[in-house]
């Protein structure tokens, strides 16, 4: 996909053109709201929104990263959407263990989606449980560990898509990491091993 041309073009009245960016990014921008509203009536509004306001506003484009751009639309609809139905999340607990001041250097098992046979019935178990644990993390944490750890975005995108400093960004992640694993120990019996506060398999 010639992302750019296609930009030109839409830019130019085609809107087939925009709709081919359309459905590059609908699934992320799906996903991602999802993730920050927990709901997917809600979401599928709020990326229609987003992609809506795209649409309107795409001569405000200014180069760099669309994928990032488009992400700033979908988060700050689902801001708005929250502030709406004032959903305030909970202040969740500080992390269990805060004195060894071990930072969680990733959390790429929070994006895995291919359980093995006999995990598959605690799957959608542990999917409630990381769900409710993002749903009480503060907005501005919850929207960098859902671009980063499991949309997979860079930290320069997601720098641009929450219009946030890089430094920001990577300090809220790190947070961010460690109030999910500290949420998450209320299932335990749900996480791999290695995420265990008891050590699980780790010490067979």
């Amino acid at each position: 996909m010639d992302e750019q041309a296609l930009i030109l073009d839409a830019l130019h009245g085609e809107l087939d053109a925009f709709n081919r960016l359309v459905l590059a990014y609908q699934d992320l921008a799906f996903n991602v709201a999802y993730r920050m509203l927990g709901d997917e009536d809600l979401a599928s509004d709020a990326v229609q929104n987003a992609f809506i306001s795209a649409y309107r506003n795409l001569r405000t484009y200014r180069g760099g990263s669309f994928k990032a751009w488009v992400m700033r639309m979908v988060t700050n609809g689902c801001y708005d959407e929250l502030r709406r139905q004032k959903r305030r999340p909970t202040v969740p607990l500080e992390p269990v263990n805060p004195s060894d001041g071990e930072e969680i250097d990733s959390a790429e098992w929070l994006a895995s989606d291919d359980p093995s046979p006999e995990e598959s019935l605690d799957q959608a178990e542990l999917e409630h449980a990381l769900q409710h644990c993002l749903d009480n993390l503060p907005l501005e944490f919850r929207s960098v560990v859902v671009l980063v750890d499991i949309q997979g975005m860079d930290y320069d995108e997601v720098s641009k898509s929450i219009h946030s400093p890089l430094g920001t960004v990577k300090s809220r992640l790190a947070r961010a990491r460690l109030k999910l694993r500290d949420c998450l120990q209320q299932f335990q019996e749900l996480l791999p091993p290695q995420f265990r506060l008891d050590g699980g398999a780790a010490d067979e």
